[in-house]
């Protein structure tokens, strides 16, 4: 008989671990948010890294210029990795990290760091109590987030070094998240959501078990340690029988592809984030029970239940959010986990013919997806040959038509827009925090200070070990230790396997995608116009479509891509990370009408303005810029100043509507007159 409490109810399952991912402008600021939050009774760590860190650059190189401690904290060195968990025991932490190229650099700082904080132990009893994750998908980061560096191949023996080193000397740690988060955030639908992820799967485990480096017995135990890092819509019947699909296939997979027999070693065990990419800058206050909803699909259905969880904040499509922001979400999922009785039952889903159903087909449409993709030649063959970019840019220009033809209804964007004024918003400067404009200064006094200090002859020994042993099929890790604790820093380690293995440019999947299916009133009177203008000019309209910085979130850029070649423009887009002079030169060479910028780091005020005085040093101030992203009103205004002819945010959601207001923006750069009645339609200049 099952055992109740003094109110007669069951006793409760564990609750997932709660994190909130943060990480922000210093590593001692940092420290501070995550020692607030664990005092509130969040249950793990999850680190946000900034983007030269994630890319393998220092704060002093020209690439991370404006980009230092933005979306995260920059770590460039162990010094800063101390501070980052200093006063936070590291062998009681459960730590997640979202690193993928550098992630055999951060896991080597954090060890190290743990090894400094626990002086009387060995430091394989160090490594033993670390408990945590690193996300270490690449695969993901060629189709969606862009933080890559290396090419493919060499990034999957990073990754495979890894696995085979933790699984003997970290046990506990979970060396790589399949992270299939970043696709559906790209547009991937449920079933290539699915399949996607499982191909990475594959892919890593066949690179470690063809490495040679994990014996067959303990390989049940590599495959024990895979985890993956999913995404959760507002769908969220859907979504929960999508994660039972994911557990039923990883079930298949690891039995009948890998034999493994340890029904605990078979489990699918994951993490989430709810998405991030259905929030809308529009009455933001309804994100909430968005994310609600969204927490709800991965959490109700017990037998495919997540074992950590992270909630975005009400207000991430306005900027960085606060820490009560952040704590509101977090607020959000104990009230779940401790109010409710979600944790008191058995799943509730068993023996639902709908919900069997729904996974059936989830499980019927994924597998088929996967079979494609396997035919190509697996994960990295469909990375390389775009088949798998192309794919996902299809179908998110799919949904964007889908939201701008009212099929799919988003609340306060395309159907109820009209709203009492919010006093959340009231004061959008307020409602969102402003990173610290003396992070980067701090960043690279820090630099400095850790080279004057360090032993440079031992830092040019274990840098070149390290090389030496990238040209062999030496494990890696033990050679990225030695290179943390000599004192190297995050460019110097990433820097040196560039000089080994080269760097990559993933495709954009711009060119083969699928557009609009069919052209509506809209899109046919758009595409008039820019033939119209393009005639008074001489020639087709060209649109230069850039992506300054490291950010390499390129699905809006894509989409705008995409969406203007369907409108009738000649669209040059050439993909992430691109220096400001490097945009100049472009717009140069293919004599643009028009430079579009796409930046959601929260670089533009460095960024932009470099691009303006490029092109006005190159004899270009005919030529107007626009810029997306996520823009503050104030610091929108400031680019209006400066001489941005249009600023667009989350909101305009409109593509076709911008397409509108570019030709617009041309046209009054030219001195013509507006064609429409509506002119600079969208544009929001």
């Amino acid at each position: 008989m099952t055992e109740t409490d003094s109110a007669g109810r069951r006793p409760r399952d564990t609750p997932w671990v709660m994190r909130t991912y943060a990480g922000h402008s210093t590593a001692t600021a940092s420290n501070a948010l995550y020692r607030t939050n664990l005092a509130k009774g969040q249950t793990g760590l999850s680190v946000a890294f900034d983007l030269p860190t994630q890319t393998g650059y220092d704060p002093d190189s020209p690439l991370a210029r404006g980009e230092v401690g933005k979306v995260g904290v920059p770590v460039p060195h162990l010094g800063e990795m101390r501070r980052l968990f200093d006063d936070i025991p590291l062998t009681g932490m459960n730590t997640s990290m979202t690193i993928n190229a550098t992630a055999m650099w951060m896991l080597a700082l954090y060890q190290v760091a743990a090894e400094e904080q626990n002086p009387g132990l060995e430091p394989s009893e160090v490594a033993h109590q670390l408990a945590g994750t690193t996300q270490n998908d690449i695969i993901k980061e060629y189709l969606s987030r862009g933080t890559y560096v290396f090419p493919p191949q060499h990034s999957l023996r990073l990754i495979s070094d890894m696995i085979a080193y933790t699984v003997h000397e970290i046990p506990r740690w979970n060396p790589i998240n399949i992270c299939s988060y970043h696709l559906q955030e790209a547009g991937a639908t449920p079933t290539q959501e699915i399949a996607y992820a499982l191909c990475t799967a594959i892919a890593v485990l066949d690179q470690v078990k063809g490495s040679g480096q994990v014996s067959e017995a303990d390989f049940g135990r590599v495959v024990g340690r895979i985890s993956f890092f999913v995404n959760a819509g507002v769908r969220f019947v859907e979504e929960m029988c999508k994660m039972r699909a994911f557990v039923r296939m990883w079930e298949e997979i690891t039995r009948d592809r890998y034999g493994v027999e340890d029904p605990k070693m078979r489990r699918f065990r994951y993490g989430v984030q709810v998405n991030s990419l259905g929030l809308t800058e529009a009455q933001p206050e309804n994100n909430v029970q968005r994310i609600v909803l969204e927490m709800l699909g991965v959490t109700l259905s017990k037998d495919a239940r997540a074992r950590a969880v992270q909630l975005p904040a009400w207000n991430e499509a306005l900027g960085l959010p606060r820490p009560w922001d952040q704590q509101w979400s977090l607020r959000l999922q104990q009230v779940l986990a401790f109010e409710s009785d979600l944790l008191e039952h058995e799943d509730i889903f068993d023996g639902s013919h709908v919900v069997e159903a729904k996974v059936a087909e989830l499980v019927e449409g994924a597998t088929a997806e996967m079979d494609r993709v396997q035919a190509l030649g697996g994960a990295i063959v469909a990375v390389e040959s775009g088949y798998m970019k192309q794919e996902l840019v299809s179908a998110h220009a799919a949904r964007r038509a889908r939201i701008e033809n009212g099929e799919e209804v988003i609340v306060g964007v395309n159907r109820f827009e009209t709203t009492e004024p919010s006093p959340l918003t009231a004061d959008l400067d307020g409602a969102i925090m402003a990173a610290d404009p003396l992070a980067e200064r701090a960043a690279l006094d820090s630099v400095a200070a850790w080279k004057e200090q360090r032993d440079e002859d031992g830092v040019r020994a274990a840098l070149q070990r390290l090389a030496e042993d990238a040209r062999t099929d030496t494990n890696l890790m033990v050679a990225t230790l030695a290179a943390a604790r000599a004192g190297a820093t995050t460019g110097e380690w990433a820097g040196t396997l560039r000089e080994v293995f080269g760097e990559f440019r993933a495709p954009t999947g711009v060119g083969g995608a699928v557009g609009v299916a069919e052209a509506g009133a809209e899109l046919t009177d758009v595409r008039e116009r820019v033939r119209a203008t393009g005639e008074e000019l001489g020639g087709r309209l060209r649109l230069l479509v850039g992506k300054p910085g490291l950010d390499g979130h390129s699905n809006g850029a894509e989409q705008v891509a995409v969406r203007a070649r369907d409108a009738g423009f000649e669209v040059i887009y050439q993909g992430i990370r691109l220096t400001p002079e490097q945009i100049v030169s472009a717009a140069v060479a293919e004599d643009v009408h028009c430079v579009g910028l796409s930046i959601l780091s929260g670089s533009h005020m460095e960024l932009v303005p470099s691009v303006l005085e490029g092109l006005r040093a190159a004899g270009l101030d005919d030529v107007p810029v626009i810029v997306g992203g996520i823009i503050p009103d104030s610091d929108g205004r400031l680019l209006r100043e400066a001489g941005v002819a249009a600023v667009y945010t989350p909101k305009d959601f409109g593509l076709t509507a911008i397409m509108g207001g570019i030709v617009e923006v041309i046209r009054a750069a030219h001195g013509l007159d507006p064609l429409a009645s509506d002119a600079g339609l969208a544009a929001r200049g």
